[in-house]
């Protein structure tokens, strides 16, 4: 199972600054691990969901790799990139990782091309 939220810090004159998209992954049945946090931080050179043009689930580089964290596809690709780079879904603390490292090696993996363990 997946969820998926927006979060920011309200910076001093009010607007929003450190946007970040956070993909979380529950271990299936309910108690069997702890979850991991996929977190995509705003920052030059990568796009997430703030309004038009793009989706509420679009993440990418600029000039480069994108995914659309509604598709279960895009989900399972990084998730499949996750296990090779090591993560276990046994482990019992929640474990936090920056999406932009998985990005590529998911997106090429979800377009057929690549070994999800590729950097």
């Amino acid at each position: 199972m997946w969820t998926m939220r927006h979060s920011h810090r309200r910076g001093h004159d009010g607007r929003p600054v450190d946007c970040r998209q956070i993909l979380t992954l529950s271990p299936q049945p309910a108690g069997t691990g702890g979850p991991l946090r996929i977190v995509f931080a705003d920052g030059p050179g990568r796009y997430i969901p703030g309004g038009a043009p793009f989706g509420s689930g679009d993440v990418g580089f600029t000039q480069g790799a994108d995914l659309n964290l509604h598709e279960p596809g895009a989900v399972r690709a990084l998730l499949d990139v996750a296990l090779a780079r090591g993560w276990q879904p046994g482990e019992r603390r929640a474990v936090e990782v920056d999406g932009w490292l998985l990005l590529e090696a998911a997106a090429a993996a979800r377009a057929g091309d690549a070994d999800p363990e590729s950097p």
